[in-house]
């Protein structure tokens, strides 16, 4: 009995990694080699990326809050340690989507956060 060759299980297994790779640029998006390769490269960037991604917006919601509270009159690491002393637990999301839509009551936190450090 001859030997299957070129099954359609292989088939179906290059057609998958040539349809992930799809709209990437020139031969990468059409030959099974080299878009085995980059299919490959892009499932560990957006692995990597995933995690990337939490540092990246924890560092944007850290810059928002100094610079609300620079306009206060106080830094980032005093306004922090004020609300850990006036046990005031907000996580730092709710706090720069605080500080850009509701500066009013943003303001009452820093208050707070200073009275707490006297």
């Amino acid at each position: 009995m001859p030997r299957a060759v070129d099954g359609t299980r292989r088939k179906e297994n290059r057609k998958k990694i040539v349809k992930q790779a799809k709209g990437y640029y020139g031969r990468r998006g059409t030959n099974l080699r080299t878009a085995k390769d980059a299919v490959t490269k892009a499932g560990q960037y957006a692995y990597r990326d995933r995690r990337r991604k939490k540092r990246d917006f924890r560092r944007l919601w850290i810059t928002r809050i100094s610079a609300a509270v620079q306009s206060e009159g106080m830094n980032y690491s005093q306004f922090i340690n004020g609300l850990k002393k006036a046990e005031i637990n907000i996580n730092r999301k709710a706090l720069s989507n605080m500080a850009i839509e509701d500066k009013q009551s943003f303001s009452v936190l820093v208050e707070q956060a200073k009275k707490a450090l006297m």
